[in-house]
């Protein structure tokens, strides 16, 4: 992927992000994830439907690689089993320590290859990832 196709993904992403809105239903599980070094901030909401992601939407104040890392995740995940979902998660953290993934899988956020290269960014990008993951150990509980 070319740099400035990875530059019109994100801000595509960030400009135009997939489900944000808040969700006020018992059905989604609520959970935080927040960066303790910059503005980051983002609510996400997951409804299970058995082992599915039946949606997935997201509200909060973030930097653009965080909203668009968001948009992203739920472009790709929604209607993935729990198991689908866990295996994305796991390529997306190599490609983001920069060790060797499976492009397929990840699709549009192949645009954060270089991630690794930025330490600061890193923490940006995998934030909804550990929003995700918090949301499916609650689910399995």
């Amino acid at each position: 992927m070319d740099a400035e196709l990875k530059r019109e993904i994100i801000m595509e992403n960030y400009t135009h992000p997939t489900n944000r809105r808040r969700v006020e239903d018992k059905d989604y599980i609520k959970v935080n994830t927040r960066n303790a070094s910059c503005i980051d901030n983002i609510d996400i909401y997951i409804k299970f439907n058995n082992n599915k992601i039946e949606d997935i939407t997201f509200e909060g104040e973030a930097c653009a690689i965080s909203i668009s890392a968001t948009s992203v995740m739920i472009n790709n995940l929604i209607g993935k089993t729990i198991d689908e979902a866990r295996e994305y998660i796991n390529n997306f953290y190599l490609m983001s320590e920069g060790k060797t993934y499976d492009e397929e899988i990840l699709g549009e956020a192949n645009c954060y290859s270089d991630i690794y290269k930025q330490g600061n960014r890193k923490t940006c990008a995998t934030l909804p990832f550990r929003g995700l993951e918090k949301a499916i150990l609650e689910r399995l509980k």
